[in-house]
């Protein structure tokens, strides 16, 4: 399985080769299976080296979680700020957003934590925190920004506002990928962003004057 990591441009060399070979590793292998010894290897860098920059395999995994979702946020931040309207700028930012889960690196970082996290808790609690956790609190600052544009409603909770706008998102094409089905094509992942928009600006909508 081939893997892509957005790393900033300031990034060492020898970092972006750990968290590329990690990444690979873990994806093709799950987390349980794949050591240190195996990074290293994999990045051609020494152990003393690896270290230097990791403390260990949940910090190697956190860093290339928060790094796709730093990266995802960015793009999101790019188009959302150019787009006409708020539902321009949601609709934007939720097709930007289920590419990014629906992508294969994303879906096999979702198993494997699914699949260890039983195991291996504070991996999962590591993959929250620098994942999902990351990605709801960014979302909410932005609609915080747009109630005080006027553009949704003053008394909704931006962190409830955020949550229901993923989960209309986040619905059974992404279960059904999840769960081994075909990843669906764009015509498909457009149209659940499209619904998941309209509904959500339903609730949390400014309707217009008049």
């Amino acid at each position: 399985m081939s893997c892509t990591l957005a790393l900033p441009p300031d990034v060492s060399p020898k970092r972006a080769s750990i968290l590329m070979a990690g990444a690979q590793l873990f994806m093709a292998s799950g987390y349980a299976n794949v050591s240190m010894d195996a990074v290293a290897k994999e990045a051609g860098v020494s152990k003393a080296t690896l270290y230097a920059y990791f403390s260990g395999k949940e910090a190697l995994f956190a860093a290339i979680v928060e790094g796709r979702c730093s990266a995802i946020a960015a793009e999101s931040e790019e188009l959302a700020s150019h787009a006409a309207s708020t539902d321009a700028a949601l609709r934007e930012l939720g097709r930007v957003w289920i590419r990014f889960l629906m992508s294969p690196q994303s879906l096999a970082i979702h198993r494997t934590v699914i699949a260890e996290c039983a195991r291996f808790p504070d991996l999962a609690r590591a993959f929250y925190a620098s994942g999902p956790a990351r990605g709801r609190g960014w979302l909410a600052r932005r609609l915080e920004d747009a109630q005080r544009w006027g553009k949704l409603r003053e008394d909704a909770d931006p962190q409830v506002a955020a949550d229901h706008l993923m989960g209309l998102i986040r619905g059974d094409l992404y279960m059904q990928a999840m769960l081994g089905g075909p990843v669906p094509d764009e015509a498909a992942m457009d149209a659940v962003v499209d619904a998941a928009v309209a509904v959500f600006l339903r609730a949390y909508g400014v309707p217009p004057p008049g």
